[in-house]
């Protein structure tokens, strides 16, 4: 379970991203939100499987309330999925 929360964790923030620093600066800078359409569902989707995964695995990785709600958060933070990646994942 942990290698599928790693790789969702990844996905989830690669989306991020590229949501977040190319298809919106596309659609306010050139008018076309292309991209944010293309990006948008998929992110959406890998945004609530990283969300769900965090509840899931946490009793496994012996996560405390604390914890979790840093590992949840991040996923709304740039580059914060690669934070939890490193700091709560690779050192098990």
């Amino acid at each position: 379970m942990k290698n599928v929360f790693r790789l969702i964790s990844f996905l989830e923030g690669i989306s991020y991203l590229l949501l977040l620093f190319i298809a919106v600066p596309i659609k306010y800078f050139q008018g076309d939100a292309t991209y944010v359409k293309m990006l948008g569902m998929p992110h959406g989707i890998l945004f609530m499987g990283y969300i769900i995964l965090v509840i899931l695995i946490q009793k496994q990785m012996k996560w405390n309330l604390k914890t979790m709600g840093v590992v949840a958060l991040a996923s709304v933070i740039p580059f914060g999925t690669f934070y939890v990646d490193k700091k709560y994942l690779q050192s098990l």
